[in-house]
């Protein structure tokens, strides 16, 4: 039986990276706002685990994505696919990733996505045309983890 996953992601602005690669991917930000409701009123958390993002409330130092399509928990808004979490570390990144997302256009349109992709923070790095083989930009998210448009 395949194991469900997530990608986790060390960030430093969990929401505005969140919000960054929800438009990059054209995913949904996750709502936990019923369940910090729940959590706050029973006690369980306190109001310095919980800040305020674009009028929703969210847990301090986290934020996910969803794929739009993919099953969720009405209560928790917890994606149940297709997933990325954003949290925040207290260090900078300090070196390559070992690990990073390619995001495909469709056929033809590289260079509209990459303009969208800058237009949402992205930065471009280089150009990679290997011909027949594939052409592709590797960009910086705004954080500067590296990241493929093809």
């Amino acid at each position: 039986m395949a194991l469900s996953w997530k990608l986790v992601i060390d960030s430093n602005n969990a929401p505005a990276l969140a919000d960054f690669w929800a438009g990059a991917l054209d995913y949904e930000v996750e709502d936990p706002s019923t369940l910090i409701e729940r959590l706050l009123a029973a006690g369980h958390v306190g109001e310095e685990a919980i800040i305020e993002h674009h009028g929703r409330k969210i847990f301090r130092g986290y934020a996910a994505i969803r794929h739009p399509e993919d099953p969720f928990d009405e209560t928790s808004g917890i994606g149940r696919g297709r997933r990325l979490l954003f949290q925040d570390v207290p260090e900078e990144k300090s070196g390559k990733n070992r690990l990073h997302i390619d995001v495909h256009s469709e056929p033809g349109g590289l260079d509209a996505l990459v303009s969208r992709l800058e237009g949402l923070g992205a930065t471009r790095v280089r150009e990679v045309d290997q011909g027949p083989a594939g052409h592709w930009w590797v960009m910086l998210d705004p954080e500067g983890n590296e990241f493929c448009a093809a």
